[in-house]
């Protein structure tokens, strides 16, 4: 089993930036997932923003990219995302996944493990 802990969210002023990071621990492969970023806007769906394979490659949804960063560092079990540039549209709960593949995919429905998410609010 996998337990992903994210961290870093909070309240930001539009144009700001944060960095949210993701923790895995438990019996952990870490270096062979794919890993992926998620977010839940009040009151509508989970929606896909960024992941990253096992061999590095990164994919982002198109409202975020030029903005967020997706990164990994296996040594750590650590997932990040830096986000620049914030929206208001980019509050939401923020919630890491992880899958037992290396290839990265925009479904969650693919994803094997979750964290408990981490709210982000961007003010106007």
């Amino acid at each position: 089993q996998v337990t992903l802990v994210e961290s870093g969210g909070g309240l930001v002023q539009a144009g700001g930036s944060l960095r949210l990071s993701c923790t895995a621990s438990g019996r952990t492969y870490y270096s062979i997932y794919g890993l992926g970023w998620f977010r839940q806007p009040p009151g509508e769906e989970r929606e896909f923003v960024a992941a990253i394979n096992s061999g590095f490659a990164t994919y982002y949804t198109n409202s975020v990219k030029g903005r967020f960063t997706v990164s990994r560092d296996n040594a750590k079990n650590m997932l990040y995302l830096q986000m620049d540039s914030l929206k208001p549209e980019d509050s939401a709960v923020y919630y890491c996944a992880a899958r037992n593949i290396g290839s990265a995919t925009i479904n969650e429905a693919e994803y094997d493990y979750w964290g408990q998410g981490t709210r982000v609010t961007v003010s106007s």
